[in-house]
């Protein structure tokens, strides 16, 4: 059985999500957490409050054990864009964009792909 959750208009760029996403997937839920933890980006720290809330999420609405769940996918989407200028040299302007992503994390459960 496959359970997810959803971070929608987190404010990073998909790329640097994606260099952290890439890491936990294929390892068991608990080892993808204790890995995340010591991994020092601001990508990290939103990719465990998402796998926190798909682990809750397995537990509370499909009952399903800790131990036994997998990360299958850590799927990283393009959110809308912020547009914005910074002022530049000899009184021009500069355009920035400001990337923002959705993170979507898939667990599975391992008894049943056995």
């Amino acid at each position: 059985m496959e359970v997810q959750a959803l971070t929608k208009y987190a404010r990073m760029s998909p790329k640097k999500v994606r260099e952290v996403a890439r890491v936990i997937q294929g390892l068991k839920a608990s080892d993808a957490l204790d890995l995340i933890r010591f991994i020092p980006r601001k990508s990290a720290r939103l990719l465990t409050k998402t796998l926190k809330s798909a682990i809750a999420n397995a537990e509370n609405n499909s009952d399903l054990s800790v131990e036994n769940l997998v990360v299958e996918k850590a799927i990283i989407e393009h959110g809308p864009v912020l547009k914005r200028y910074k002022a530049s040299a000899r009184g021009s302007a500069a355009p920035r964009k400001k990337r923002m992503s959705h993170i979507r994390i898939v667990l599975s459960d391992q008894s049943s792909t056995n």
